[in-house]
């Protein structure tokens, strides 16, 4: 996905967000197939794009090129490939996508923890947050590892609410689409600025930019 069609994804924010408001989406999505239409079907589309698995514009109707993204999203994460999305589908997106409300939490923590680190650096904080996502150390959605005591110190100090620019956004779905600079850390730091000595007893990977990541 180029930068141009990126972009784009982001200048439908706000009508989807409209659409969804409107369905009254919640936490347990029901079974979608093909036909339906709901503020459930542009969360999916929405989920499946960011992915790269649906190129087409989000419509809010499960057609055709809704259940062949499914299909291609079940078979790429190994489960029985039929094109629809039920409870099993819906787990398995939530815990390698997010919905566009999270997507400004991922943006937000990026911009506030890593601006003015380069690009790759931002998108491996974008990384370790979906890490911990997936991993059974840390709750399972981004609110909860976002907002979890102590696990970022710009939630801490208040810079989590400043506004995102658009390098964070781009950085945010470049982590969620699966690239991770950091070799799966759960961790980061700066070690010029770190006071927590239970940070140096991990396991270090790598360093990007100011930041070392660690598991």
């Amino acid at each position: 996905m180029n930068i141009s069609k990126i972009f784009a994804i982001l200048l439908i924010w706000i009508f989807v967000s409209v659409s969804i408001l409107s369905s009254g989406t919640a936490d347990a999505a029901p079974v979608l197939q093909k036909g339906n239409q709901s503020g459930d079907v542009w969360d999916l589309q929405y989920r499946l794009k960011t992915l790269g698995v649906y190129p087409q514009p989000l419509d809010g109707t499960y057609g055709t090129n809704t259940k062949a993204a499914v299909y291609k999203f079940q078979k790429k994460y190994g489960l029985p490939a039929d094109g629809i999305t039920g409870a099993k589908t819906w787990a398995l997106l939530k815990k390698h996508s997010l919905n566009i409300y999270e997507m400004d939490i991922m943006a937000k923590i990026i911009y506030s923890e890593a601006r003015g680190e380069p690009y790759t650096g931002q998108v491996a904080v974008g990384a370790v947050v979906m890490n911990r996502i997936q991993s059974n150390q840390f709750p399972n959605n981004i609110k909860d590892v976002v907002f979890q005591p102590g696990a970022f110190t710009a939630v801490d100090d208040g810079q989590f609410w400043l506004i995102p620019n658009r390098t964070a956004y781009l950085a945010a779905l470049d982590a969620v689409r699966g690239w991770d600079p950091t070799n799966h850390s759960l961790y980061y730091f700066n070690p010029d600025t770190a006071t927590s000595s239970w940070i140096w007893t991990r396991s270090q990977n790598l360093k990007i930019g100011k930041h070392i990541f660690a598991n």
